[in-house]
């Protein structure tokens, strides 16, 4: 009988659908009858056991043997702050700080089987994983930041919030204009841009103007004789063209009136280059002498400089008129000073590094004591020469005839014009001589090149028959300077 009631007792415990009768009493029901029979029990202290938490209750009047602790009432929820880190996943940020350093070399493949797993098991992509959960935007890394922690070749610094500057340069000529009969001589210096805007062309035995802001064509004049224009120079206020020629001659014109001023006679030979200073005209010829011409008076002839031994092609003085720079075909290159009174001076400086022939010349206009020059087809080099110093600050092969050269200031670079092989122009920056652009489309080498008053454009006139207009320095339109006044020539009343 008592095995019937046995097997009742076990199948109602198994069932669970009824309480216990003979099962122990729950932890929670003990804690609280333990709780009430102390507070019942403090009433008779002398049934206590010495050990028990009712004695310690009842000694609480006398001095304690510790600093007790102030009891703060606490708040609804508990009594400090415990945050939540079920976002923070910090398991899986541990293992990502502790393999962050490692190389991976899974396979797409093996990416997303492992990202699947992550899914399955964890509930969220592993990749996704934060460490510390933060509220709003994260904040960006500061500049010029790098992360030591990732591989050297990886790293890029944060880009540093520079103004970019665009600048457009067509790589076509703005305008090309025919100039048949123009000599294929390189010793000559065939065109010239006045700061009035006009273009003063030889083709062959005559001399043409051309405006450039409204397109006319003028012929200024014609020689005879079978001989020939060997240079054109404009005065500084644009108003009086300087030509010479092959017989030898200077011819002064006024070009508003297109009237022949003076015909100055004092060389022996083709004058090739010319240059004007003030009212001194400076020309040189195939015989190696450079002559100055006061224009102003009837015995224009004031000085002889005698240095070159062939023909002198270059032929320029600085802007500041200190100093004239030649060079010519026995590849010399002298700086001469601005001395008029005697007619014989010293040079200041020969330089005889160059292998060719020096034609192109150039001064620094922001620079005064800066002077360039290109040597011919032997030669091939740019050379930047400190007049002051007397040094060579840069040297460069161009690996082509330099034919001429001109400083563009608006971009503060040099241009630079060359014959064989390549037959092109090119922009160099100013002072490192680094390479700008390449312009090309002449089909012969580039004979001379002249820059308009206002800096913008370059002028090329080539073998190939044809001048160019580049516009490849041109200022934005909202950085544009206002031009200035005309002035007035200081020989208009003089010249007779």
């Amino acid at each position: 009988m008592s095995q019937f009631v046995f097997e009742n007792d076990l199948q109602s415990v198994l069932k669970l659908d009824m309480p216990i009768t003979n099962a122990p009493m729950p932890r929670w029901q003990r804690k609280t009858g333990s709780s009430s029979g102390s507070g019942a029990t403090c009433s008779n202290a002398s049934n206590l056991t010495p050990m028990k938490s009712g004695n310690r209750s009842l000694s609480t009047s006398k001095t304690p043997g510790k600093t007790p602790v102030k009891n703060t009432p606490s708040k609804a929820g508990g009594d400090r702050y415990i945050p939540i880190r079920n976002k923070q996943q910090l398991e899986v940020a541990s293992f990502l700080l502790s393999k962050e350093n490692e190389p991976c070399h899974t396979t797409p493949t093996e990416k997303d089987h492992q990202k699947a797993w992550s899914m399955n098991l964890n509930g969220y992509d592993i990749d996704e994983a934060k460490i510390v959960h933060l509220v709003g935007k994260p904040m960006n890394a500061p500049e010029g930041y790098q992360n030591n922690l990732k591989v050297l070749y990886s790293q890029k610094t944060t880009p540093v919030s520079t103004k970019k500057t665009t600048r457009y340069m067509s790589s076509v000529p703005d305008k090309i204009l025919d100039a048949p009969e123009i000599r294929n001589d390189f010793y000559l210096n065939l065109i010239d841009w006045s700061s009035q805007n006009q273009v003063a062309v030889a083709l062959h035995n005559n001399v043409y103007l051309w405006n450039a802001a409204t397109g006319d064509i003028v012929l200024l004049m014609q020689v005879e004789n079978e001989e020939h224009i060997s240079s054109v120079s404009w005065i500084k206020e644009g108003n009086f063209l300087a030509v010479g020629a092959s017989d030898a001659k200077v011819q002064l014109w006024d070009v508003e009136s297109q009237k022949r001023l003076r015909n100055m006679a004092s060389h022996t030979s083709r004058v090739a280059s010319l240059s004007w200073n003030n009212h001194v005209l400076s020309s040189g010829a195939r015989s190696g002498h450079i002559h100055h011409h006061d224009v102003r008076v009837a015995e224009h002839h004031i000085a002889t400089l005698s240095g070159h031994s062939q023909e002198v092609c270059g032929l320029k003085w600085s802007p500041d008129g200190k100093y004239l720079a030649s060079g010519a075909n026995d590849n010399l290159v002298y700086v001469w000073p601005n001395v008029q009174e005697s007619r014989d001076s010293t040079p200041v400086h020969c330089f005889a590094q160059h292998q060719g022939a020096v034609k192109a010349l150039a001064w620094c206009p922001w620079q005064t004591n800066i002077l360039a020059s290109g040597g011919g087809t032997s030669d091939r080099h740019i050379r930047i020469w400190n007049v002051s110093s007397g040094s060579c600050l840069s040297s460069l092969d161009t690996e082509s005839q330099v034919c001429s050269l001109v400083f563009a200031p608006n971009y503060k670079e040099l241009v630079s014009g060359h014959g064989y092989a390549q037959n092109q122009l090119v922009l160099w920056k100013y002072p490192s001589m680094v390479k700008v652009a390449e312009l090309r489309g002449h089909q012969g080498r580039v004979l001379n090149l002249a820059l308009s008053p206002d800096g913008s454009t370059v002028v090329s006139a080539a073998a190939d028959e044809t001048l160019r207009f580049w516009k490849c320095c041109a200022l934005d339109p909202a950085k544009k300077e206002k031009t200035a006044p005309k002035s007035t020539s200081i020989i208009h009343q003089g010249i007779r």
